[in-house]
């Protein structure tokens, strides 16, 4: 005969992914007239709940290598960005993103520069990444129950209970003459 418990763990309650792209712009100090490089450094980032979604703080700074005074010369501009992505992570059915759940943000795909251009002396970037996001929370699995035998069979030894049984009483005084002796 079965029947069935519900066990209460945590386990991962939603998933979910986004790509992202965004454009920036760097004042250098000199005006630039080529972009040898860029590239995308010191990335954090942290997930919180904010009214039933997940809202991602993050920041990463960029460095632009260019040339200026006719390509003669070459500097390296370094800024730091902070951005703000929302996500509503889909969850699983029967369970709710509350204060007691954990969210845990990866970086797919580290921030990159995908285009570069100097408008007007300022380089304009756009900057791709993606992001993913699991939220651990309580949750509930039933599981079936299967009443078991006994784990252990008791084993009784009958020759050593007869053996017992069958102990002749004047042995015992026999024996307990010879120790006084």
């Amino acid at each position: 005969m079965s029947n069935y418990r519900e066990i209460v763990t945590k386990a991962v309650i939603g998933k979910a992914k986004k790509t992202s792209g965004n454009k920036f712009q760097i004042e250098t100090d000199e005006e630039p007239n080529t972009v040898l490089g860029c590239w995308v450094i010191n990335h954090s980032f942290n997930g919180m709940n904010n009214n039933g979604s997940v809202l991602i703080n993050g920041s990463f700074d960029v460095n632009v290598w260019y040339s200026y005074d006719n390509d003669t010369k070459t500097s390296v501009s370094t800024k730091r960005f902070t951005y703000t992505d929302k996500m509503n992570v889909p969850l699983k059915s029967d369970t709710v993103l509350d204060n007691n759940s954990e969210i845990i943000v990866r970086s797919l795909r580290q921030p990159t520069v995908t285009d570069v251009k100097i408008n007007n002396g300022i380089v304009d970037l756009n900057i791709e990444k993606e992001l993913g996001v699991e939220i651990v929370g309580n949750t509930k699995v039933k599981i079936a129950v299967e009443d078991l035998d006994e784990d252990y069979v008791e084993l009784i030894d009958e020759e050593l209970d007869k053996e017992i049984d069958n102990i002749n009483p004047e042995y015992l005084e026999a024996e307990e003459v010879q120790d006084e002796n």
